[in-house]
């Protein structure tokens, strides 16, 4: 008699990113190969999806479209801010995600996102226990803004970091010729809250003496105003124009965000918003030189056609071990990235509990970024600069990227309670 399979729930949570549904992609390809998993059901629109029965059954897509899942950016199930509460605020909720697992026989629980989304497949390992009804839960890393601890770096970060680096690079040239009579100062916006990774990774555009960005603001460096003006004059008067990447986590001595929008998003977190603008009108109305400024804003982490073939392949393998440590017997533990002792980079898939990665943000070392806290060190940059190489570009059709749109046909609902969140 052959042994019975049971069912296995992925989810997409937070920020989306360029390579997440690589992740998916390596999730899904891997479960139909297994002995053990049945189905894959994907939650519409993350985690909310169990909670609304809303479950996409991923055997109704196509091999090809599940492959093309490789080179498409964002989440093609959808995704969320939706952060479950501890289990003693809200049990609830928990509850209905094994009320739902149950009626839909599954018995696997892949969770892919930062430190949030782990937190919640560690209490869902718990608390499955407890009701009579075990789920082996996965986390899958996933955050742009590199801050998962254990890791050496997570996927979508690398293709962020290269979309930064080249941004910065190629907007410099247009200040740069132009500088003489126009524009002297150029500011971009990057993500990160409370690390500066993405901000540091613009760095790698700076290769020699004078190459952008010059001027890079991280959080994990208190932002004093008077040094951060002499500092962009000296550059625009050494070498004529003046590039700065911004991190939106820049803050004061006090923890001010230079950019607090007075707002919280759905986790808690204080909304940022326009921290180029507030940096370039500050330097207009100290030293009035004429700037321009950019956000990049969901440009960064929705950029496939340059993402970097190290971060794709990286999202793929974290995707791919999620489902063999379930079927190895493994729970309530994340896929990690092992960076090898090697003159050449590689890395190795390794693993980390779910209880050491849960809320847990790996700040920039003090040793990534220079003395006068505006650059970033050759340390840094060893540790940098592997993550963004490789090309890994699309297929292209009439001029562009041709992305998969699955059919994300939905499974019939079984239980007859509807629930609110």
């Amino acid at each position: 008699m052959a042994k019975k399979k049971y069912n296995a729930f992925y989810a997409q949570s937070g920020g989306v990113t360029a390579v997440i549904n690589a992740t998916a992609c390596g999730v899904i390809e891997t479960a139909r190969a297994s002995k053990n998993i049945g189905k894959v059901y994907a939650g519409k629109n993350g985690i909310i999806g169990a909670l609304r029965e809303e479950l996409i059954d991923t055997s109704k897509e196509s091999k090809k479209d599940i492959a093309g899942l490789k080179f498409t950016p964002s989440g093609a199930f959808g995704s969320c801010r939706h952060k479950l509460k501890s289990i003693e605020e809200n049990k609830a909720e928990y509850e209905r995600l094994i009320e739902v697992f149950k009626a839909h026989d599954i018995r696997y629980f892949f969770y892919n996102g930062g430190g949030d989304s782990q937190d919640t497949a560690h209490k869902v390992s718990q608390l499955s226990e407890t009701m009579g009804y075990p789920i082996t839960c996965i986390g899958i890393p996933k955050t742009v803004d590199n801050d998962l601890p254990i890791t050496d770096n997570c996927p979508g970060f690398g293709s962020v970091a290269k979309y930064v680096a080249v941004s910065i690079r190629e907007a410099a040239f247009d200040v740069k010729s132009m500088a003489e009579t126009s524009t002297k100062v150029f500011v971009m916006e990057v993500m990160g809250r409370h690390a500066g990774w993405i901000a540091a990774a613009g760095g790698l555009a700076c290769e020699k003496e004078g190459d952008a960005p010059h001027i890079i603001l991280f959080p994990e460096i208190a932002f004093n105003k008077e040094k951060f003006l002499k500092k962009v004059d000296r550059t625009v008067k050494k070498f004529g124009y003046c590039a700065i990447v911004v991190s939106e986590g820049t803050a004061y001595k006090d923890g001010t965000f230079l950019a607090d929008a007075g707002t919280v998003d759905a986790f808690g977190h204080k909304q940022l918003g326009g921290v180029a603008p507030e940096v370039a009108n500050m330097i207009k109305d100290e030293l009035g030189y004429k700037y321009h400024w950019a956000v990049s804003d969901y440009l960064q982490r929705a950029a496939r056609h340059i993402a970097s073939a190290t971060d794709v392949d990286q999202a793929y393998a974290m995707g791919k071990a999620a489902v063999e440590f379930a079927d190895a017997g493994k729970n309530a533990v994340m896929p990690t990235i092992v960076r090898k002792n090697t003159k050449k980079y590689s890395w190795t898939v390794g693993e980390a509990k779910l209880a050491d990665v849960a809320n847990v943000e790996k700040m920039m070392p003090r040793s990534y970024i220079t003395r006068d806290g505006f650059g970033i060190t050759e340390e840094c940059r060893q540790y940098l600069q592997p993550l963004i190489q490789g090309e890994s570009y699309p297929p292209y059709k009439n001029g562009l990227p041709q992305y998969v749109e699955l059919k994300n046909e939905l499974v019939k609902k079984k239980l007859k309670t509807k629930f609110k969140i």
